[in-house]
């Protein structure tokens, strides 16, 4: 997918709205779930409204592209979510808060 200047790959992939951290799958959710443009910015309020209006214009020409492109960031981020080590649960971490009070005294 060839992207226009408003919108920039970095070296992971990763496809940002130009001059700041918002992905485009983040105001593709928020497009999705039927908000207008002046919806999302309330969501991103440091995003110019002509800007998520470019973002959506670009996502109606060219749907089935971002489409794959959003499925393929979902779906890597489960699969880190997934291999990621689990931490503590809460009764292991109250556990070892007692035990702490116990050692301290």
């Amino acid at each position: 997918m060839e992207l226009p200047d408003f919108l920039v790959r970095d070296k992971f992939g990763f496809i940002r709205l130009s001059g700041h951290r918002i992905g485009l799958d983040d105001v593709v959710y928020h497009l999705n779930e039927g908000q207008a443009p002046e919806g999302v910015r309330k969501e991103f309020p440091t995003l110019p409204l002509q800007l998520i209006r470019q973002v959506a214009a670009f996502y109606q020409q060219n749907k089935a592209e971002v489409d794959a492109y959003v499925e393929t960031e979902r779906a890597e981020t489960e699969r880190l979510r997934a291999a990621a080590p689990r931490g503590p649960d809460l009764a292991e971490l109250r556990r070892r808060r007692l035990s702490r009070r116990v050692e301290a005294k």
